[in-house]
């Protein structure tokens, strides 16, 4: 099982290590170190300052790298969760673990909007997972003051949630709305502990489920403990177990980043 919820992880994660900066140009594939030196020692008042240098161009590989891998590792997440969720709920179709709805854009376009998980009170074939699931959800949804959902459980999986964008929280809002109207409790499902306090206020009094990767056995809170108590998978061990190779692929991939070449 760890072999399989690890590559499901670290594979997205790994793309890392060959990304280069686009720097304004069209090039999806990123530019080199070559094309940087060329790019900016062609112009007269780059190479005049002495911005067409080796260590420039790695300080942009660096910057655009580290935003790539925040971006991966929440992809690495949201593939882990979601597995876990199949296999602990015993899902016979794995769809099941999938929820997306339909939306109009701006224009009067259709948008499909997905979120990261699903558990469905009718199609899990768990019995103790689904008699767990059933407490938690009344109880979660007594301390928001809401009636259970008629459905089940949606989650969005984030690897952190650093910033304070208003824009991305309104946007997690009108998909929590939408996930009420369908009969389905929406849960944000964070793995890491850094998000600021005022933001689960937010989602907490706009119903939203939040779970927050802390170390404490309130799986009202904490993602770790709803994994173990809830869903009956240790993920907090399943981290610290794989650390070793966990951390030796990170190292590497930040070492590539840093290197200009």
């Amino acid at each position: 099982m760890d072999k399989k919820y690890l590559k499901l992880f670290l594979d997205p994660i790994k793309k890392c290590k060959t990304y280069k900066p686009k720097l304004g140009t069209n090039d999806k594939n990123g530019v080199d170190l070559s094309g940087f030196k060329t790019l900016y020692g062609e112009d007269p008042f780059y190479a005049w300052i002495g911005l067409d240098s080796d260590l420039m161009y790695a300080a942009h590989k660096a910057a655009g790298g580290m935003t790539s891998v925040y971006r991966q590792v929440g992809v690495g997440c949201e593939r882990l969760f979601r597995q876990i969720i199949i296999d602990t709920a015993r899902y016979e179709n794995p769809s099941l673990a999938e929820w997306s709805y339909m939306t109009k854009t701006s224009a009067g376009k259709d948008k499909k909007l997905s979120l990261d998980g699903r558990l469905e009170f009718s199609e899990i074939k768990n019995i103790d997972l689904k008699s767990r699931l059933n407490d938690w959800v009344n109880s979660y949804c007594n301390g928001l003051d809401v009636q259970k959902p008629s459905n089940g459980v949606v989650f969005e999986v984030r690897q952190g949630y650093k910033s304070k964008d208003s824009k991305r929280q309104n946007g997690d809002i009108d998909n929590a709305s939408v996930a009420w109207a369908k009969g389905y409790l929406p849960v944000f499902s964070i793995f890491s502990s850094q998000i600021d306090g005022d933001i689960v206020t937010r989602y907490r009094n706009s119903r939203c489920g939040i779970l927050v990767g802390i170390p404490s056995d309130n799986s009202e809170a904490s993602l770790f403990a709803f994994c173990q108590q809830v869903l009956g998978y240790d993920l907090a061990d399943f981290f610290k177990r794989n650390s070793g190779t966990i951390k030796a692929e990170v190292t590497s991939i930040l070492e590539a980043l840093l290197n200009p070449q």
